[in-house]
């Protein structure tokens, strides 16, 4: 039983608590209590209204900015094919143009024999 009576105690004791609380905000705020209640109503309900305008604004951003990357990704891809290619076909021209070493070599020494002479 005493276990019962405590857990009433502590449970009136609150209530008692809660109307000592609501009779000191009447005492303080008096006939404006309902005026500021309405007030942090609609604060609170502004507050929200942002909070989702901000939270589809963020997400608006994130798909384009998501769009913008895939656009920029497919885009480098293709310049970095297209660089592949031209590489690929320099190197071909250059294979095509090249000379032996040996050639080379021949040629450097006749200049220097010219160059000496």
């Amino acid at each position: 039983m005493s276990k019962i009576s405590k857990t009433q105690k502590a449970e009136n004791e609150s209530v008692d608590s809660n109307s000592k609380i609501e009779a000191i905000k009447n005492l303080i705020f008096g006939e404006n209590i309902q005026q500021y209640n309405t007030e942090f109503d609609e604060l609170k309900a502004d507050l929200l209204k942002k909070k989702q305008e901000l939270q589809s604004f963020i997400d608006d951003t994130r798909d384009e900015l998501s769009k913008s990357i895939d656009s920029l990704s497919t885009d480098l891809n293709i310049r970095i094919t297209d660089l592949e290619n031209k590489l690929e076909d320099r190197l071909d021209t250059i294979e095509d143009e090249k000379t032996s070493r040996d050639m080379l070599g021949e040629a450097l020494i006749e200049l220097g024999k010219k160059i000496k002479a």
